[in-house]
This record gives C-alpha cells, structure tokens and sequence, in this order.
C-alpha cells in the first residue's frame, strides 16, 4: 500500500515519532496506519509527546566565533535535556555545535531549520530534549569578538561572548572570563533598570534600619551599600577577577565593551 508524506506528518502527529521512524513504520507495515502505530510503540519510539514538560535542567551550551561579513560572529545556543548523561553523548553534543554553527551563518531564528531533528532526538535519546537560549552577536567593523567556554564532564556549562572596541584579542578574552566567574547582570549602573535600582534601595534602606542604624546617617549609608550592589551586578564596576584592586572599567582603559552575553546550564 502507497503512502503519502501527508500520511507521515499524520502518523507523527499520533505518535509523537520522529519523521524518520514515522517512514519507517510505514514502509514495514505497507502503509497501514493502525499496525505502522503498534510498530512504533513496540520499537519504544511511540509517544515522545509524553516527555514533553518533563524536567529538563541539563544539557549543554555549546558556542562558535566565525569570521563574518563584517567582522566577527560569536553564537551561544543552549540544548537541554533531564540527565547529563545524555547531555554528555556525542550525539547530543554535535546536534548543540550545529545548531551554533548554523545561529552563527544564518541568525537566530534559523534553529527553526532543525525543528525536525531536534524532534527525532527526542525519540532517539528518550528524553524531553528542548532548545533553551540562542544568542548571536555580531561585531561592528573594527570590533572584535572575545569568547570562554567553561567544560566539565567534557561539555560546556557556562559561555560568554563580549563585543570590544579598541581592544586586544588578549584583553577581550580576559574580559569574557571575567564574566564567566562573575556573571554581570548589566554592563554598567546606567543600564540597571530603575525599577530594580528602587527595589534594591527600598530593601537597603529597610535592612540598615533594621540593624539599627541612626535615622541621620541612613542615606549615606544606603547609598554605600548601593555602590556595593553595583560592584554586584555591573560589569563596568567589578573588580577584575584576577586581581581586585582593579575593576574592569580600569582593566580596559580606553577599550570599550559594546556587548555581552552569557549562557549557562543550571
């Protein structure tokens, strides 16, 4: 019995089986809809959709810097899956590289390309595998890209591109393993939100009230302790991970960070 490819979406649709699988069962059961579904589950690879909404906080990140048609390229995709033992599979990984590779060519919204295998791997390593964030930054003529990727377990956890202007190689890659370790929110305290800045006074104001603090002396105090917040959260404002007598606004000097990014598992 013949079969169409609109009888392979319909049985994928039913089974939730990847598209190959989907062919498959068709081929070895003539194109019966009803036996090609019994085959599938008996072959385990029936009903993926159930994975779906399934906890999923492993995986991996996975990042390239190309050449671009301007400068520089950086990508960061995260893949995610339930078990690092299935993050850490090869199968698993060079799927995540892909689809960095393709992000890095063709823009974000080119995972979309891989929508189909990323559904067959559910069925092949039986689990509820999701794409998390993609990130693609692409520098300025005369910019350059700066990158670290943090491995463990062989696959990488923890990725950072930053975008500089008037900078070394050298000093770009410090800077992005800078970030790695002190995981900056925003660049400098003129990009924290005003909502999130008033937040953190209002609770700064009510902790050293609590601790006793005299009523006179609380703005002075407040405003210390939110100098210390964005020394948190500020890349700018950071003190150099390798040595904090330094912040990273004085480790670059007249370069100048333009953009950053950061992905991590977990």
């Amino acid at each position: 019995m013949a079969f169409t490819a609109k009888d392979v979406q319909t049985l994928r649709q039913a089974t939730g089986a990847g598209m190959m699988d989907a062919k498959k069962a068709l081929e070895a059961n003539d194109g019966d809809f009803d036996a090609s579904k019994q085959w599938l589950r008996e072959k385990g690879l029936a009903a993926s959709s159930n994975r779906t909404g399934r906890e999923n906080t492993q995986g991996v990140v996975s990042m390239t810097v190309q050449p671009g048609a301007h400068g520089s390229v950086g990508a960061i995709v995260k893949l995610k899956s339930e078990t690092d033992f299935v993050a850490g599979s090869d199968q698993f990984k060079q799927e995540a590289a892909a689809l960095a590779v393709l992000v890095a060519e063709k823009g974000e919204s080119a995972v979309a390309e891989r929508a189909g295998v990323l559904d067959d791997l559910k069925i092949v390593l039986k689990e509820n595998i999701e794409l998390g964030e993609v990130v693609r930054i692409e520098a300025a003529s005369g910019n350059l890209i700066g990158s670290y990727l943090h491995i463990q377990g062989g696959r990488g956890v923890n990725a950072v591109i930053v975008e500089m202007a008037g900078a070394t190689e050298e000093l770009a890659h410090d800077v992005a393993v800078h970030i790695g370790f002190a995981r900056p929110k925003y660049l400098s305290r003129a990009d924290v939100p005003a909502d999130v800045l008033q937040h953190e006074r209002s609770t700064l104001e009510t902790l050293s009230r609590n601790e006793g603090k005299p009523e006179a002396a609380l703005g002075k105090i407040v405003e210390g302790r939110i100098n210390g917040f964005f020394k948190d959260v500020a890349l700018l404002e950071q003190p150099y991970a390798k040595d904090d007598k330094v912040s990273i606004a004085q480790l670059i000097g007249s370069a100048t960070i333009v953009n950053f990014a950061q992905v991590e598992i977990g």
